[in-house]
């Protein structure tokens, strides 16, 4: 028998061993989402607070399950089924023709209770909405199988509540 064969097969094994505890360490058993919290003027992160402060506790039949880094610029339902973020910048395709127009398939404007939002089909399946005509725009991203517009509905009063209608510019 040679022992010094086992002997370097089981010392190759350690490394992978060693790797996947490390990666499972490391790992969260804590489902809730990442993202970015915007950074937006002051006058802004107030009416994000303000909006922080209205918004439903469900949405679309979701808890709300904020994400991290915890932030009154951003809140979450469904673990990160729906993401919110306040103070984001102006979309490109806000103010691009071809949306304006209705000829861009992936984007179309729309009002839903009184909120204006631009809704842009994203190639993973998710829809990202953003507030049009508003002093701060809010950013919502829906991923695929949730109810775009049970979102829309459920999050219009609390936006009319926190954001006055005008320019975010």
């Amino acid at each position: 028998m040679n022992f010094s064969r086992h002997r370097h097969t089981a010392l190759l094994g350690l490394p992978a061993v060693a790797l996947l505890v490390a990666i499972a360490g490391c790992s969260s058993a804590d489902d809730s989402a990442s993202v970015a919290v915007p950074s937006p003027d002051t006058k802004v992160t107030g009416l994000c607070q303000n909006l922080d402060k209205v918004l439903p506790r469900t949405v679309d039949g979701h808890g709300r399950e904020d994400p991290e880094p915890r932030s009154a610029l951003t809140a979450g339902w469904g673990s990160s089924a729906i993401i919110l973020r306040c103070g984001v910048e102006r979309p490109p395709k806000m103010v691009d023709p071809k949306v304006a127009n209705g000829d861009d398939p992936k984007a179309v404007g729309g009002r839903v209770n009184g909120v204006d939002w631009l809704m842009e089909k994203q190639d993973d399946g998710t829809t990202l909405l953003t507030t049009a005509l508003r002093k701060a725009y809010v950013q919502v991203t829906v991923t695929a199988g949730v109810d775009v517009s049970g979102v829309l509905v459920d999050l219009a009063a609390s936006v009319k509540k926190a954001v006055p209608e005008g320019t975010a510019d």
